[in-house]
């Protein structure tokens, strides 16, 4: 389907300058625009959005940024304070009433915060109580694995080693990570497959492909930058396929705000050139009918010298595939016979292509089956390890991908552990840890757990929010580590700490002077980032320092000197070194313009899977028909809004104004089901557990989407997102997925 640039609103342009200025002034506007000069610069600070690379230094404008990193600096420089005036004012009680945004945006917090049971409210603690608390409880643990040590993906790679490290000289692997409510299907997909969990692309291979294959994404929301490399690609006549249930103007026209001649002339570049709108899960059905095409059609013209020398299983895979009923195909698909036609003669069309994909993919209970699929028509024409090609999971937080590969596991692999081991002298547990679907499961049905989460809003991202929180008021003692107010600070354990910690953009003081951390973005780039702003309180400690602080105050310095270790955070990088032999030269490395790039072995064309070869693999497409009058639903962002944080109550592309308990339908479902556009309605979640989930009052938008499907916010709709319905590899919940019904107000 060739897309029409005029049918929806397009990304960038004068709204983005116009929205950028809003935050920055109510943030504080001279603060801002300073600190944005650093963001993304060489020798500046990582911006805390998103994961997507930054240019090599010759390429990099001094406006390296884009309109949600604007927001999400803003929010971070912010002039207000979440501070005890705030917290005397209001009790635990009444903070709960708050919307998401109103929670989000009381500033920045100011310093540690003990929760008081007896009053309801919280007060301000010392750093050393807040130590000895924390200690206290970590010792007195009837078992190690009653300690659960959760990790949000903006964490810098020095703070989740020690992280890891701290837990597991414990006694633990419970590290539930928030790739495990995102990416963890590709995580899993990828290894069975390639035998890596990381994308196989560098920034440079969007330039020289010619075919791009977007599946379940919305860059212009999650990733905008990613938009100046599509814009890039179609203007040098590369193809852009997206596949996605909504018209999203990202994904259509663009206008880039630093572009001056387009700004004057506000003339729109067209991102797809195809767009094809799909059901919600039926991306895995479609690459199986194009595969089923392409052998039917153009055996002849797959790479079968690289599936020779290089893959294992293609024969067993292509006769399950031609096996397949063409007309059962098509159905699961949603799409038409000659949709799909069109798409295969694309793809056979390209030497070399990249999929790209995101949680739309991720977060179905076949999450990893298609994130496999996605790997098999790449691998049918030798789309891994040459330039130009690849796989592409675009990672939502600037450090998830970081977090993971420096031991943020809770399955661990045998031979990190044994060096961990080797390095500390002393023996890790072995026994298979909690992710956040289990952490949550233990917290609820085991009682008496100690919660801790660097970072993030678990409460508010986590599924079956009525369950999580009930798991998360039976702890002992819940602490959050975060820059801002979140729910999760008001779902409070018995006993509960809020701990403030530095951002990216501040300056981050220890023994030997100023620090710098690091992180790896979605190419596997490692590269430091320094904040330059004085802190906002006086009393905020950098992650590093605070694990550190309630290191020594469980473990002393018996088995490993934490407090030794922050003072010189290339200590901590060294360690990193010696436990995983891919960061040799670490703190050289990291002075280099850029940083350094981890190996990926199938971008080489090593294959890091137990046969040595990269796997076709056969999964069956699920049967995803409802009954009468359901429609599926996915917890979508709004574009002023990152992760759980709501920096406004809009959502410009798509036209909405201070709202978000809404709901998008399509035209055509609006009328079947009898209600019409503008109608309240309660929404109800159905899954075999026959709990009653549901949320109430939400205002019908009728949208281009797909119809039979349906689309409304996180974390609102997150209620309706059951616990049990996951991926049965990964465990990611299936919040692209949820079977609902409406009933008018």
């Amino acid at each position: 389907m060739i897309v029409d640039i005029k049918t929806v609103k397009t990304a960038g342009g004068w709204g983005a300058l116009k929205s950028s200025g809003h935050f920055m002034i109510k943030e504080g506007f001279f603060k801002t625009f300073k600190t944005l000069l650093s963001a993304n610069q060489v020798d500046g600070f990582d911006c805390p959005g998103c994961a997507w690379p930054d240019p090599k230094e010759k390429d990099r404008s001094m406006n390296e940024y884009c309109e949600n990193g604007v927001k999400a600096i803003s929010f971070e420089t912010t002039d207000k304070r979440a501070s005890k005036e705030l917290f005397s004012k209001y009790t635990v009680k009444e903070l709960n009433e708050f919307d998401v945004h109103k929670i989000t945006n009381q500033g920045r917090l100011s310093e540690p915060f003990y929760y008081n049971k007896i009053t309801d409210k919280y007060e301000s603690i010392s750093w050393e109580k807040s130590f000895s608390i924390i200690g206290r409880h970590l010792k007195n643990l009837n078992k190690a694995d009653d300690a659960i040590f959760y990790t949000s993906g903006r964490t810098s790679n020095e703070a989740a080693f020690l992280y890891q490290l701290m837990g597991r000289i414990i006694g633990t692997n419970n590290f539930p990570d928030c790739s495990n409510m995102c990416h963890e299907s590709s995580g899993v997909g990828m290894t069975e497959s390639i035998g890596i969990g990381k994308g196989t692309v560098d920034l440079e291979d969007f330039d020289k492909s010619e075919l791009i294959m977007i599946f379940g994404q919305n860059p212009g929301t999650n990733h905008p930058r990613m938009l100046s490399e599509l814009k890039k690609a179609n203007e040098r006549g590369a193809k852009v396929i997206s596949i996605n249930p909504l018209k999203e103007a990202g994904l259509v026209s663009f206008i880039h705000p630093q572009d001056i001649s387009q700004m004057i002339t506000n003339k729109a570049q067209a991102i797809s050139t195809h767009y094809y709108p799909i059901k919600m899960g039926s991306d895995m059905a479609l690459i199986q009918a194009i595969v089923k095409y392409i052998l039917e059609n153009f055996e002849n013209d797959i790479d079968k010298d690289f599936i020779q020398e290089h893959t294992f299983g293609f024969e067993e895979y292509k006769n399950e595939i031609l096996s397949k009923d063409w007309d059962t195909l098509i159905k699961q698909s949603s799409l038409q016979k000659d949709e799909i036609i069109e798409i295969a003669k694309l793809y056979m069309s390209s030497s070399k292509t990249i999929c790209c994909w995101a949680m739309g993919l991720t977060q179905h209970a076949h999450g990893v089956a298609t994130i496999e699929e996605v790997m098999n028509l790449l691998l049918l024409k030798g789309n891994i390890g040459k330039e130009g090609a690849g796989a592409c999971p675009v990672r939502g937080h600037s450090n998830v991908q970081g977090d993971r590969t420096v031991g943020i596991a809770e399955a661990p692999k045998e031979d990190f552990l044994k060096k961990i081991d080797k390095v500390f002298n002393f023996t890790s547990p072995r026994s298979h840890g909690y992710d956040v679907v289990h952490a949550i499961q233990a917290m609820h049905e085991e009682k008496n757990k100690v919660f801790i989460g660097l970072g993030g809003n678990f409460a508010a991202a986590a599924p079956d929010t009525k369950y999580t929180y009930e798991a998360l008021r039976a702890c002992t003692l819940t602490v959050h580590i975060s820059t801002h107010l979140n729910k999760s600070h008001l779902i409070c354990g018995k006993e509960a700490l809020i701990l403030p910690c530095l951002g990216r953009t501040e300056l981050d003081i220890q023994q030997s002077g100023v620090q710098e951390v690091t992180v790896e973005d979605s190419m596997s780039m490692v590269h430091s980032s320094k904040g330059k702003n004085i802190p906002a309180t006086r009393d905020l400690k950098s992650e590093p320092a605070i694990i550190a602080g309630i290191a020594d105050a469980t473990l002393g310095n018996k088995k490993v000197d934490f407090i030794d270790l922050i003072s010189d955070y290339s200590k901590i990088r060294e360690k990193i070194e010696e436990v995983l032999p891919t960061f040799k030269n670490y703190n050289e490395n990291i002075k280099k313009p850029g940083g350094f790039e981890l190996y990926n072995g199938p971008k080489n064309r090593v294959w890091l899977t137990p046969n040595k070869k990269a796997n076709f693999l056969i999964n069956e497409a699920p049967d995803l028909e409802l009954k009468e009058n359901h429609l599926i639903l996915m917890t979508i962002r709004s574009h002023d809004q990152f992760n759980t944080t709501v920096y406004e109550k809009d959502d410009r592309y798509r036209g909405i104004k201070n709202q978000r308990e809404i709901i998008f339908l399509n035209p055509k479902d609006i009328k079947k089901l009898n209600f019409k556009n503008g109608d309240l309605v309660n929404i109800t979640s159905h899954y075999s557990d026959e709990v009653n989930r549901e949320v109430k009052n939400f205002k019908i938008i009728s949208y281009d989407i797909k119809e039979g499907c349906a689309g409304a916010y996180f974390p609102e709709a997150t209620p309706l997102v059951s616990l049990n319905h996951h991926d049965s590899k990964s465990f990611t919940p299936s919040y692209k997925f949820i079977d609902i019904t409406l009933t008018k107000v």
